[in-house]
Parts: structure tokens; sequence; C-alpha cells
């Protein structure tokens, strides 16, 4: 059984709030994750237990942090062949596989991306006090291509931030249907969940509940009647490559809720959508990381099948 971790510290700066001078001298630790264990009882001042977290510490005060090894998390482990794009001890960066289900689910308790991470990760820090890998952003069960996931709560807060300011970049590369009339574009179109069919995302105006969503396009290669789209995500709500395609008339290859195309002779497993590219700040270094995701063998089967047509 692991140990409690038990940290002292010494106050021998300006005065502050006691979470803000924790979370600015624990690197490893979120500050909601802080907040957490001063009102579990397990931040001590001079001596005394402090349930405060808005308790000014002040010059010469004596800290304790006491931290608890991380629960276990109630989901199992399943030994799951990864494609490791990038991995150290603070993140990883998962080619997934069209198919495979990022979050256990009712029907998919045991076989998914976390169940291989909780596996695949021997030691995990805990994200907000409970041992599980720390999903930053999501992909569609069916839309293949790089996901990053945090080890640690620090690099969980730390990526989920750069993903709301956008300084995190997604690129991805989807086959559709038809041609665009320009070389390049913007959708900007809120999207919230259908009204009648809760499987499903609409575009919703945001007087009625719909939220900013944009998507930046620009033509990578014309195949005929399809196309093969650049794609940049500036914000990433659920289906919003595949809501915002459809939205302008030309709705990705193979995707069983926003399009009803014809079978191309090439047996797809979800829609032609690829998480391509990541980029993002190391939350510990500062360094650039990006991360390409290589076609899978489908994509290139199918972009071959339409040049050949389109010749």
């Amino acid at each position: 059984m692991m140990a409690i971790r038990e940290i002292n510290l010494e106050v021998n700066e300006v005065t502050d709030r006691l979470d803000r001078y924790l979370a600015s001298h624990l690197q490893d630790l979120s500050r909601s994750r802080i907040q957490q264990l001063i009102s579990q009882n397990c931040v001590k001042v001079n001596g005394q237990v402090c349930t405060s977290k808005k308790m000014m510490v002040e010059t010469g005060d004596r800290l304790c942090i006491e931290i608890p090894p991380a629960e276990p998390l109630e989901i199992g482990a399943t030994e799951i062949p990864l494609d490791i794009l990038y991995e150290d001890d603070c993140l990883i960066i998962i080619n997934k596989p069209a198919g495979l289900v990022v979050h256990p689910a009712p029907g998919h308790s045991d076989d998914t991306l976390v169940n291989a991470l909780l596996a695949h990760c021997e030691n995990l820090s805990g994200i907000g006090g409970v041992q599980r890998p720390g999903i930053v952003h999501r992909l569609d069960k069916d839309t293949s291509g790089a996901i990053v996931v945090a080890k640690t709560d620090h690099a969980h807060q730390h990526l989920q931030g750069q993903i709301q300011a956008k300084t995190a970049r997604r690129d991805y590369l989807g086959i559709i249907y038809g041609v665009p009339k320009t070389e390049s574009g913007t959708i900007d179109a809120p999207i919230a969940r259908h009204p009648h069919d809760r499987k499903k995302m609409a575009v919703v105006p945001v007087e009625k509940g719909g939220r900013l969503a944009v998507t930046h396009w620009q033509i990578k290669e014309r195949l005929g009647n399809y196309t093969l789209i650049h794609f940049q995500l500036e914000t990433g709500r659920t289906h919003q490559i595949r809501l915002h395609s459809a939205y302008i008339g030309h709705p990705i290859v193979g995707d069983p809720v926003y399009s009803s195309g014809r079978s191309l002779g090439v047996n797809l497993p979800g829609q032609a959508l690829h998480a391509w590219s990541l980029t993002l700040e190391h939350p510990e270094t500062g360094e650039t990381i990006q991360a390409i995701a290589p076609l899978p063998d489908y994509f290139h089967k199918l972009l071959e099948v339409l040049r050949r047509r389109s010749n």
C-alpha cells in the first residue's frame, strides 16, 4: 500500500492566500486539487489543521501538506495494443484507431482507451485524487488520430488550459463529398444538442443555447467529385467537423450520422476523418511538441480509389 506523501514548507515570501501559495509551490498539483486537500483536513499551518483556502499565510509560517495516495479507479485495466506517438512521465499521445471508444460507457465497459491506458501506465499520479488518465480532449469513436492524455494533475490542468486558450493546435484530414467553390474558408456556426435526436448535434443560434464553434478549412487535393480537406479546429465541440462539413453541403465521406452518401467500394470503419497533427506546449519543459499520426490504411486505400477514378 502506498504511503501518505508529506510536504513541509516554510513561508519566506510576502503574504498570500493559502491555496494560491501552495499552488505556486506545488507544481504537480492543480489549484482545485489543493483546495480539495485543504477541505479534507490535509493541510496544517503552524501545526494546526486549516480548512480555509482563503487564510492568509505570512512570512515564517510553517505549512505541512499530507497527500493521501490516489484512490484506485473502479474501472479495470485491459491490455489493448496502443500506437504511441509520444510519451514521458507527464503525458502520452496516442494514435487512436477508428472504432476505439475513449471513455467507458454502456456497452463499452472494458474495451476503451481509458482501460488500455490504465494497463499501460505504471505510474499515474492521479487526477483529482483518483488514479486515472486525464483525458484532455476527445475523439469520436470512429474518428482516428492523435489524442493527448495527461498522467498528472498539473499536466491535465495545463493541457486543458491550452485547449481553452486555443494555443494547442489540432489539425485534421478529411475527405468530403463534392468540391467547395473556394480554396479555403471558415465555418462559424454555433453548436448544441439536436432538439429531436439526442445522438446528434445541430447548428443552433447562441440565443437558443448554441455554443461558439469555429472550423477553418483548406483544400488539400481535388479528387473528382470528392475533396481532401485540411481542417483546423479553433474550438472543439462534439461532432464539430462532421456537423460543420454537412452544414455547408459537403459531409464527410462515410459519416453514418450526418451523411447518406453512397458506398465507394472501400470498407470504412467510420467517417473518413483523421486527427492528423497535434501541436502543444509541454506542461513541464515549455517545449513545443508536434505529434503526427500517420493515416490509417483504409484512408490511404480510399484516396487511391478516388485518385484513379478522377484521372
